[in-house]
């Protein structure tokens, strides 16, 4: 618990999970988030979404982080532990994402602070990620330590289909 922030790792994603997730990816999107959705941002894809992670969770091939503070769900992160045979040491981290009302606020470094440490658990020892180029994500992996790899020009749309450049970030776990 960091102040009011509470992360657990959620084993099963059932309808409560669901719903709360559900709601910050779509707070996400809406708010002009690039991450992997085009607007409109519906309740039906955003579940979607949701029970698929919630089987590849269950398949053992990602770890889903949750924050919650005192009004719900605020946040979310994914370790992604599904790589090729040859990177049994890597995880991808993935859809960090936290609902505006939750802001700097510290959610994000909770986050990314519990993404690392489940990582760590699973005994692995180099992780990497992308985001969007000079965005707030990009900021925080800085500031986390984590080193940039470089840039790819026009690597995604954002919501409303403008297209937007990645910045590739790796970070290598001590013990």
């Amino acid at each position: 618990m960091t102040g009011n922030i509470r992360i657990e790792r959620i084993e099963t994603i059932g309808p409560r999970e669901i719903d709360g997730l559900s709601d910050v990816l779509i707070d996400c999107v809406e708010g002009g988030a690039s991450v992997s959705f085009m607007w409109p941002m519906t309740r039906d894809k955003a579940d979607a979404f949701w029970r698929g992670v919630g089987e590849s969770v269950a398949r053992g091939e990602r770890a889903v982080l949750m924050a919650e503070d005192s009004e719900g769900i605020a946040g979310t992160v994914q370790v992604i532990w599904a790589t090729p045979e040859n990177q049994p040491h890597r995880a991808d981290v993935a859809k960090m994402l936290v609902h505006r009302r939750a802001r700097r606020q510290g959610f994000g470094d909770a986050l990314l602070a519990a993404a690392e440490a489940e990582a760590r658990k699973a005994g692995k020892t180099l992780l990497v990620l992308d985001t969007v180029t000079g965005s707030d994500a990009d900021r925080l992996y800085a500031r986390g330590g984590w080193k940039r790899v470089g840039e790819i020009p026009n690597y995604a749309l954002m919501p409303d289909g403008a297209p937007c450049p990645t910045t590739v970030f790796f970070k290598a776990l001590q013990g």
